[in-house]
């Protein structure tokens, strides 16, 4: 959690408050970027962005929201600019996987081929579904904060979460029964 006293000195002027600050931010900006436009290259580009954005505008940051949700509120913005200008696919990251003994192995290939068709389904979804779902579910949101940072009516990010559920479940089904991908 941010401090409240640094995000003050920050506003008023403070270099090296503003730095420490943007340093405590920058892995969460670079994750939401990255899981929401799926590749490095546009996830660096649009966490540049979102820090430049920060650096630019904390003086307009106010306390009626944590800092936290006004800072995801600016990363996920500019996603959407980039989503806007070029339509790609949400990408979960790679798990490593630890195999703990020789009857684990089915389990684990398994588990790779289903977090292969989970990222290639959330990739299939909607963008309006696709960023509540990589906002929930990869970055542990809440939806109240979920909805700020979109500034979205609450129930309407709970409706997108539930429509995105559905679809992810009828798509997860379709490619057990050996569907069609792509």
């Amino acid at each position: 959690m941010v401090a409240l006293e640094l995000i003050k000195a920050a506003q008023s002027g403070d270099r090296d408050a503003l730095i420490a600050l943007l340093r405590e931010v920058e892995g969460h900006v670079y994750r939401t970027a990255y899981y929401m436009l799926g590749n490095e290259q546009d996830a660096k580009d649009a966490s540049q962005e979102a820090l430049i954005r920060i650096y630019t505008k904390i003086h307009t940051y106010e306390e009626k929201a944590l800092f936290k949700t006004w800072v995801q509120r600016i990363v996920t913005n500019i996603c959407i600019d980039m989503f806007r200008r070029k339509k790609s696919a949400v990408s979960i990251e790679e798990h490593n996987l630890v195999f703990t003994g020789p009857s684990d192995v089915e389990k684990e290939v398994a588990s790779v081929y289903l977090a292969k068709d989970i990222e290639e389904a959330i990739g299939k979804l909607p963008d309006h579904h696709r960023i509540v779902v990589v906002l929930r579910y990869l970055q542990d949101l809440s939806y109240n904060e979920i909805a700020e940072s979109l500034g979205l009516p609450l129930n309407t990010v709970k409706s997108y979460l539930f429509r995105a559920r559905a679809q992810l479940q009828n798509l997860l089904q379709d490619y057990q029964k050996g569907g069609v991908r792509g």
